[in-house]
């Protein structure tokens, strides 16, 4: 890419969706001998998808929380990220996906300046961005929401938290061979 683009920095970016809803994560609480904690539990599939992009040698963020997953979602995701990222276009933005159906899909739009790098299937210890999901779910662990509003007010606190606190996403998301390639340290 820095051959292809000798004028251009090369940024690496991890990206990843999830499905969140009104169905409780249920997580392990401490409670005294004898007693049993409580647990909410109901099935209500109601979702949002929360789109995740990670720098992983700077641990900067980006999330977009859409109503699904699918290549018009994520060509807005997209746009948002690489307007976000490079509001200039002076960047090649490698982004490494997965090979989701929004990621493959002949619709999806994406945007001048940002090249898909997706990863062979079957292999998702190899994709950095996974490891953003159990940070954004920590909020919503034993926690019951009645509506999506209150789901989506809470994702959003979360995520802007995690977008202020670039170590936490760096430790997450800084896989040694995603931060240093080539010689050359992502920037």
């Amino acid at each position: 890419m820095r051959r292809e683009h000798p004028d251009k920095d090369v940024e690496l970016w991890c990206e990843d969706e999830a499905r969140l809803g009104l169905k409780p994560i249920a997580r392990r609480v401490w409670a005294l001998e004898g007693n049993r904690p409580t647990s909410n539990g109901r099935h209500k599939f109601e979702s949002v998808f929360v789109y995740g992009f990670g720098h992983p040698s700077s641990g900067r963020s980006r999330f977009l929380i859409l109503p699904r997953a699918n290549a018009a979602c994520m060509g807005q995701a997209l746009a948002d990220f690489a307007g976000w990222a490079d509001p200039d276009r002076r960047k090649v933005l490698v982004l490494i996906v997965d090979g989701s159906g929004g990621h493959t899909a002949k619709k999806l739009v994406v945007p001048p300046g940002v090249v898909l790098h997706r990863l062979p299937p079957c292999i998702p210890e190899l994709q950095p961005a996974e490891h953003l999901w159990p940070l954004v779910r920590e909020a919503l662990a034993n926690r019951v929401f009645n509506t999506l509003d209150e789901l989506t007010a809470t994702l959003t606190t979360r995520c802007h938290w995690l977008t202020q606190h670039t170590t936490v996403v760096a430790g997450a998301v800084g896989f040694h061979w995603a931060t240093e390639h080539d010689g050359y340290r992502s920037i």
